[in-house]
């Protein structure tokens, strides 16, 4: 199936129908001039597509003739949907097929009863900013990726009783009581992830708290946290600081925490440095 938009002949083609190879392809020429170009290869735009339960039905590519103008994905998850990897290809720009592209994503998410659907956009990024707004997104808050980068000493850990988490007990952790997180940042994304683990631990004054991460051979990312009682700055840096002693050669990249979050200044105490920020944005369905 297609969708045809006559008045400037481009059509919308659902992604399905294009290997990872051409959406890869397609992805990477639409980011060329981006101010954060995030480049993808085939192995992690898929990983990308399971993590968020990118509905390649429910996507769309952008045609022209022949040309691939752009592309836009969809995640689905319970009563929500996120839009994800829009691009369109610099010259074939102005001429509505990212316009397209959103409208039909919308659609998409009205027609699996979504009652929430959720972007984020970079901060400054005025012209996808302002098409956001035109269709009916409103901006919820700020959120900020961050980077530690790998230290040749570790840090001391605080001095707590910490216990490591299996993946089990950390993903039982992330399904209770975090409120609505950004779409990276849900439990559905750390359990569709692989080597999940966590730290929880208690200091002398009663404060405690959890960290759960995702390891990678080189990096720490992924990253869900909570203060169960105490000051939120000193249970994350107590946190942080053992999660650091123990890996003390590998890079952080941590995405989409927000703004307000109360656990942020420990991270700056902890060497992370601000990489951009993003919007994020929320539409609701009609009927709420």
């Amino acid at each position: 199936m297609s969708l045809t938009h006559a008045d400037d002949s481009i059509r919308l083609v659902p992604a399905s129908q294009f290997t990872i190879e051409q959406l890869t392809a397609l992805y990477n020429k639409t980011r060329v001039d981006y101010m954060v170009p995030m480049p993808m290869n085939v192995a992690r735009l898929a990983d990308y597509i399971r993590l968020y339960d990118v509905d390649l039905d429910h996507s769309f590519v952008a045609m022209q003739g022949e040309e691939m103008l752009g592309v836009a994905m969809l995640g689905v998850r319970h009563q929500r949907a996120w839009i994800t990897r829009l691009g369109v290809v610099p010259t074939t720009r102005r001429h509505g097929a990212g316009k397209m592209l959103v409208k039909s994503l919308i659609d998409a998410a009205d027609s699996l009863s979504s009652h929430l659907i959720m972007l984020e956009v970079i901060k400054n990024n005025a012209p996808a900013h302002q098409l956001f707004l035109k269709l009916g997104f409103r901006e919820t808050g700020e959120l900020l990726v961050l980077r530690r980068p790998p230290r040749t000493s570790p840090p001391d850990p605080m001095v707590a009783d910490a216990q490591r988490l299996d993946r089990t007990d950390s993903l039982v952790l992330v399904g209770h009581d975090r409120g609505m997180q950004p779409w990276t940042n849900q439990s559905e994304s750390l359990t569709n992830a692989q080597e999940v683990s966590g730290i929880r631990l208690t200091l002398a004054d009663g404060s405690r708290g959890w960290l759960v991460y995702q390891r990678q051979k080189f990096l720490l990312t992924r990253f869900a946290f909570k203060t169960e009682h105490g000051d939120p700055v000193t249970v994350a840096r107590a946190l942080l600081s053992h999660l650091h002693s123990q890996y003390p050669r590998l890079d952080t990249q941590i995405e989409n925490i927000q703004m307000g979050d109360p656990h942020l200044p420990a991270f700056y105490d902890m060497g992370y440095m601000e990489s951009f920020r993003r919007v994020e944005m929320w539409r609701l369905a009609k009927s709420d």
